[in-house]
């Protein structure tokens, strides 16, 4: 099924033997557009600490509760590495944290493919492993993570112009990428909100908080209208990909 992300904001969070806070924020891959992290306001458990929980370690989700279990402890949350959670985590970061909670790296190729994460199911208890024998690959410096909290707000452009800003994200609840980005219009059509895939993106400007889309706006303006109130059904879908001529099969 396909979720809002801004939906799962204040989501709890329970560890194996308590609950651990509220998600405020995700991170995700801006390669693959896939979930990587959650991040966790602990309360007053854990004096008010953000924390960040690794996709891997999700169990089930409970939706009619929106409940994630996370296969971890709460000592292990409370001795996890402390990371500042307003700057961009390092690869050296994620190997702490993954290291600390033995958990796969999710950049090997038996996990990570490149365009997305599978379905996750709950995981059984591991023991830690050394961090060298985890890959025999040196991995990239830059991890390419981004805050969903951050990039709300950045302006989308088309190739002749403004259309709108970052508004929302749909989200995969199996495989846990990014599906669509929701776009608000109101500068340009009041009202009025569309999607835009990650794939139609050209570039990013993080310096100037921008996103190029290889689209023109009189298309974007006859799309299909997105209603946040709606479900995105097989119908609204395959009208979006008729109108940008895309040959994809709806989810």
């Amino acid at each position: 099924m396909q979720r809002s992300v801004n939906s799962l904001i204040g989501y709890t969070i329970k560890a194996k033997d308590g609950e651990l806070g509220k998600v405020s924020e995700f991170y995700f891959d801006d390669h693959t557009w896939s979930i990587r992290y959650l991040v966790v306001e602990t309360g007053s458990w854990f004096d008010e600490r953000k924390v960040i929980i690794p996709h891997a370690s999700l169990g089930l989700t409970d939706w009619k509760s929106q409940t994630f279990q996370v296969n971890l402890t709460m000592d292990q949350i409370r001795n996890s590495p402390d990371f500042e959670t307003k700057k961009t985590v390092s690869r050296q970061n994620e190997i702490k944290l993954y290291t600390h909670y033995g958990l796969p790296i999710y950049w090997d190729n038996v996990f990570y493919d490149g365009f997305g994460m599978g379905p996750y199911v709950p995981i059984p208890d591991i023991e830690p492993v050394k961090e060298e024998k985890k890959s025999t690959k040196k991995p990239p410096d830059d991890p390419h993570l981004r805050s969903t909290e951050n990039v709300e707000g950045y302006y989308i452009h088309a190739n002749d112009g403004e259309i709108g800003h970052v508004e929302d994200y749909i989200v995969d609840d199996e495989k846990w990428n990014i599906r669509f980005i929701v776009v608000d219009t109101t500068n340009w059509l009041p009202g009025r909100k569309v999607l835009v895939l990650p794939h139609w993106i050209k570039r990013i400007d993080w310096g100037e908080s921008k996103v190029y889309v290889d689209l023109m706006r009189e298309t974007i303006k006859n799309s299909p209208e997105f209603d946040p109130a709606l479900a995105i059904g097989i119908d609204y879908q395959r009208a979006l990909f008729d109108h940008y001529g895309e040959n994809v099969e709806p989810w």
